[in-house]
């Protein structure tokens, strides 16, 4: 009897200190996106400056006059540069599995937050093509809808792994009917894709969450802490991007261009 209450105690202890260690990768995972959307916005905010348009037609022209922006922006946006600011972002979430691999959780930290600074540089162009009241309105409700999709990613009891071949399908639809409909240049289309992206990303955004949570608990028992450091960093990569493309999506129907 002894020995079986020593046996329960031991494994009460070793669950409390996995579920403490969770709590602490979790919150190493939001914190580190937390940081990295930071990021974004700030170098979004010193590409654009506080300068909008009312009239979309001439958010084009205002780029190439420099009149939208502030001078880092001229300086990107009316050279070579810009080529850069819209291809690095891809060739960077191609290198990140290289990276993970090779450097050191800290290194790869580095590579996210300079991925997350790029991606603020690219994304710009929103605050001229969007009015900031809705950009920040956009960010609230992506926001709100991000936090109540990854707390049920985390606490729901349904195994929703299976959704992974079916989202990353989706994701790869959405991205030939973009192009397709850049030739297309159909509204229908375009308010087809963006509900489609919003529905697809809301998904993963659970589905990455409920995969952090069980890589942790699969690998936990083995003590490695480098590579549970890089585990939170690739997580934070994840549901980084799943905030980011939701909230773009979103933003192309509620998004006000006046």
């Amino acid at each position: 009897m002894a020995d079986y209450n020593t046996m329960r105690s031991a494994v009460g202890a070793r669950s409390a200190r996995i579920d403490e260690g969770l709590r602490a990768h979790m919150n190493k995972v939001y914190g580190t996106m937390s940081v990295g959307m930071l990021i974004t916005a700030l170098a979004a905010w010193a590409i654009a400056g506080l300068a909008t348009t009312s009239d979309p037609a001439l958010a084009t022209g205002a780029m190439r006059n420099g009149t939208m922006l502030t001078g880092l922006g001229v300086a990107l946006y009316t050279s070579a540069l810009k080529w850069v600011v819209m291809f690095a972002p891809l060739a960077m979430i191609f290198a990140f599995g290289t990276v993970m691999k090779r450097a050191s959780a800290g290194g790869a930290q580095l590579f996210f937050f300079a991925f997350a600074t790029l991606i603020g540089v690219s994304l710009s162009s929103i605050f001229i093509f969007y009015t900031s009241y809705s950009i920040v309105q956009t960010f609230l409700v992506t926001s709100v809808a991000f936090a109540g999709l990854s707390l049920w990613g985390y606490t729901t009891k349904k195994d929703i792994s299976g959704w992974g071949s079916f989202l990353v399908m989706g994701v790869i639809g959405i991205l030939i009917a973009s192009i397709i409909n850049i030739f297309l240049g159909s509204p229908a289309v375009m308010f087809a894709i963006s509900i489609l992206g919003v529905l697809i990303f809301a998904g993963l955004t659970a589905y990455d969450t409920q995969n952090i949570k069980n890589a942790y608990l699969a690998h936990a028992h083995h003590g490695d802490q480098e590579w549970l450091d890089k585990s939170a960093i690739h997580g934070a990569l994840n549901l980084y991007l799943d905030f980011l493309n939701m909230f773009q999506f979103l933003l192309m129907f509620m998004g006000n261009q006046e």
